[in-house]
C-alpha cells in the first residue's frame, strides 16, 4: 500500500472531504496538522509549493489539494497511484 501523507488544519472543509475520500477506499494515511505545529507548515510550503491546506502526497509525490485528488479518482487513476508502494 502506497504512503499517504495529508497536510491539513482543524477548520479546513476541505481537508475533511480529503480525508473521507481516503478513508471510503480504506486508506490509511498519515495527517500532519499544520495549524499545531507551524514548522510542519513550512515543511508542506517546501515539498508542495503551496500555501493552502490540504496538501496530499503519495509515496512522497505531491498530488495537490482536495480537488485534484477528486479529479484522479473521477479519471479512474487514484487506485493505480495508491496501490503502488
Amino acid at each position: 500500500m502506497a504512503k499517504v501523507e495529508v497536510y491539513s488544519t482543524g477548520q479546513c472543509p476541505y481537508c475533511v472531504m480529503a480525508k473521507q475520500l481516503l478513508e471510503r477506499k480504506k486508506v490509511s494515511y498519515d495527517e500532519i496538522r499544520v495549524d499545531k505545529n507551524p514548522n510542519k507548515r513550512q515543511e508542506m510550503m517546501t515539498k508542495s509549493r503551496q500555501r493552502t491546506v490540504p496538501q496530499i502526497f503519495i509515496n512522497d509525490q505531491s498530488v495537490g489539494g482536495y480537488t485534484d485528488l477528486l479529479a484522479l479518482d473521477r479519471a479512474k487513476k487514484l487506485d493505480s497511484l495508491l496501490a503502488a508502494s
